[in-house]
């Protein structure tokens, strides 16, 4: 086989393990701790300031300031977060990255074997977080050993002179080699990957620091790409998050390429060897634009908005379902917690509403709260279509429950909706029609048994809301006070009907029936707070 056969098979060889690698990396990092991360993200307020540590922070642990960067368009199409209070993030998010790259820079190719031999160890015998530790560390292997393929494979290339007349050629375009990172980063969604090919070609004194420092600009912006992907389909603030990070970036080469050759001469003198010079050149980078944009973040904020406003309409289904961040499940699965939290608020206003149709026989009500099911049923479809393709993702244990939880939760809801349509909606139209009228009494007992299951469906989805076991709990203890209180009732109506109550009489079936249907509703009710509390399958 030719040398250039071997050239050629080492460089994709290496490149294919580098990318590889970096997808263990990522995945096995945000597994192990990404939960607890997003938590981290999700709760952050307008200070700038520990936005930008919290987001070095995040990006050190999860090595892909992508990753990051998609979790805060997730929580701004949520509704969870504004871009005010992201771009502190986003700059640390960009500090952050530069933690893997300056770990590629040490010299650590001749341990990749033991490297990998730890991860494979920890991923085979492992459980739980210390699996997902063992892929990461896997991971890191692999892309030593990818570095180290590329590195011993273009040897050849030193001495072949058509090589390195391109090569200089190359670095005397430093446009050129700019675009090709930026497209080279995008399509593999990983800036660190195109760094550690650079990286290799410095190891073996392929690539000089001129030309490194351009496919270092370039990655930084391809970088972006990710975001801008993810916010594809979402709202305005999301899309402002996305938007926000490219522009940074492109503003950060553009200051940078005047003085390309002074900060050439500066990273030159921050090291003796070529590949810590390239780390130290990606991390300056980042480090100088978070200084220079971080005291304007407010201006920058206001500008944005400005430049992307909210034109957004009610949506006939889903609205904060995203499916470019399905590979993110921490993500993924918060934007379905928040759609199904939407869905409920829709059920919970036509549970709402029943009781002002049955006391006010408001037909053109009715007909709102009959036509809202088919909301309530489509928002159902798209949130179990959506989870269930999460489950292809390869959750972990706690996520695997959890999106379980969400299918029996929605169901529930569905089932909610359908008691209020199919059973509360048809009795109502059944009293309207034949201009039945409750007795006093009565009429009174209904809106006391219905309060009390409004009340529990609003419990039911604070538990959701806020992962409250306590408050779950109480929906639960309720249940037996509801089904008390129907037959109270029930037995109440049954004595006005031996009175011989003309009104009872006349509405005795409706009646019964609809205290029976608000018990079925409350027991569906009772269903989600065991979801909260993961008893859905003994239940």
């Amino acid at each position: 086989m030719s040398d250039a056969n071997l050239v050629l098979i080492s460089l994709l060889g290496g490149t294919a393990l580098l990318l590889y690698g970096m997808r263990l990396v990522g995945d096995g990092l945000q597994r192990a701790a990404g939960t607890r991360l997003r938590h981290v993200l999700s709760t952050l307020s307008g200070n700038r300031f520990k936005g930008l540590g919290v987001g070095a922070l995040v990006t050190a642990v999860l090595q892909s300031s992508s990753a990051t960067t998609v979790m805060l368009v997730g929580f701004a199409s949520a509704g969870l977060l504004s871009l005010r209070q992201t771009i502190g993030v986003i700059l640390g998010a960009d500090v952050g990255t530069t933690v893997t790259v300056q770990l590629l820079a040490f010299d650590l190719l001749a341990f990749a074997p033991l490297v990998v031999f730890v991860g494979w160890a920890l991923l085979a015998a492992g459980r739980g977080t210390w699996n997902y530790v063992g892929r990461a560390i896997l991971g890191f292997g692999f892309l030593f050993l990818g570095m180290k393929l590329i590195a011993d494979g273009t040897v050849p290339l030193k001495h072949n002179l058509l090589f390195d007349e391109i090569l200089q050629a190359l670095t005397g375009q430093p446009l050129i080699l700019l675009l090709i990172a930026a497209a080279f980063t995008a399509l593999v969604h990983s800036s660190a990957a195109t760094i550690g090919i650079a990286l290799s070609l410095a190891a073996g004194g392929l690539m000089s620091l001129e030309g490194a420092i351009p496919i270092i600009f370039g990655a930084n912006i391809g970088t972006a790409g990710t975001a801008l992907v993810a916010s594809i389909g979402g709202n305005a603030e999301a899309r402002r998050v996305a938007m926000a990070h490219a522009s940074f970036k492109l503003l950060g080469v553009l200051v940078f390429l005047p003085f390309l050759g002074p900060f050439t001469e500066l990273v030159r003198g921050s090291a003796p060897d070529a590949a810590r010079q390239i780390a130290n050149a990606h991390t300056l980078f980042n480090v100088v634009l978070a200084v220079l944009f971080l005291p304007g973040a407010s201006f920058a904020a206001d500008l944005i908005t400005r430049a992307i406003p909210d034109t957004s309409r009610a949506s006939a289904g889903a609205i904060y379902l995203n499916p470019n961040v399905l590979d993110t499940p921490a993500v993924a699965l918060g934007q379905a917690v928040r759609e199904v939290l939407r869905m409920g608020d829709v059920v919970l206003q036509s549970l709402r509403e029943t009781i002002a149709v049955f006391e006010r026989n408001d037909e053109a009500l009715m007909r709102q709260v009959v036509a809202r099911d088919d909301l309530i049923d489509l928002l159902e479809e798209d949130i179990k279509q959506y989870v269930i393709k999460l489950r292809e993702q390869g959750l972990t244990e706690e996520q695997a429950e959890r999106e379980t939880a969400l299918i029996f939760v929605v169901v529930n809801l569905e089932e909610i909706g359908d008691v209020i349509d199919k059973n509360l909606m048809e009795l109502a139209e059944k009293k309207i029609s034949g201009h039945h009228t409750f007795s006093e009494a009565g009429r009174a007992e209904i809106a006391e048994l219905h309060g009390k299951v409004v009340e529990n469906l609003e419990l039911a989805l604070a538990a959701l809301a806020t992962n409250d076991a306590g408050i779950a709990e109480k929906v639960i203890r309720h249940k037996s006070v509801v089904n008390l209180e129907e037959r109270r009732l029930r037995a109440r109506h049954i004595q006005r009907l031996h009175e011989g109550l003309p009104e009872s009489i006349d509405t005795s079936s409706i009646h019964l029936d609809v205290l029976a249907s608000l018990k079925r509703a409350n027991s569906l009710v009772t269903g989600i707070a065991y979801a909260v509390l993961g008893r859905h399958k003994v239940d």
